[in-house]
């Protein structure tokens, strides 16, 4: 089984994370694994650093770092189980280099529902599917 299980989590959409949290949790119990919540928080552009507060990004990862403190309290595993984490950058890359650094052997993630664009363009879940080292499960809603 898996023994270290990574969950990205969209905080800005929770509910569609829910059901990756959830078949984590399970996976996680079966074995005794541990599970790593990440969160990744967008660069703030250039073009914008001057109209926001020159604290802005540590006020980001202090709203986001408690937000997943409260979900890894409530998923229902014990506290040695479970930990979290807030990463900035680009999504995938940064659900990748997490995977690398926890040393994950599985990434559980939500994935919306292909639309035309993701077809073309691809999508973080895509993304991830494609270059993480370790095995990878895609719940859908």
């Amino acid at each position: 089984m898996y023994n270290k299980i990574l969950v990205p989590v969209d905080l800005a959409d929770t509910d569609l994370a829910k059901p990756a949290i959830a078949t984590a949790i399970e996976m996680a119990r079966a074995s005794g694994g541990l599970v790593r919540l990440v969160n990744v928080l967008a660069m703030t552009p250039v073009m914008l650093a001057e109209y926001v507060p020159p604290d802005f990004d540590v006020q980001q990862r202090k709203s986001a770092e408690e937000a997943l403190g409260i979900i890894a309290r409530e998923c229902g595993l014990d506290a040695a189980h479970v930990s979290a984490t807030v990463r900035q950058g680009g999504i995938y890359h940064e659900v990748l280099e997490e995977a690398k650094t926890f040393n994950a052997d599985l990434i559980v993630m939500s994935s919306h529902r292909p639309a035309m664009r993701t077809y073309f363009l691809g999508s973080n879940a895509g993304h991830v599917v494609r270059y993480a080292k370790c095995s990878v499960l895609v719940v859908r809603q």
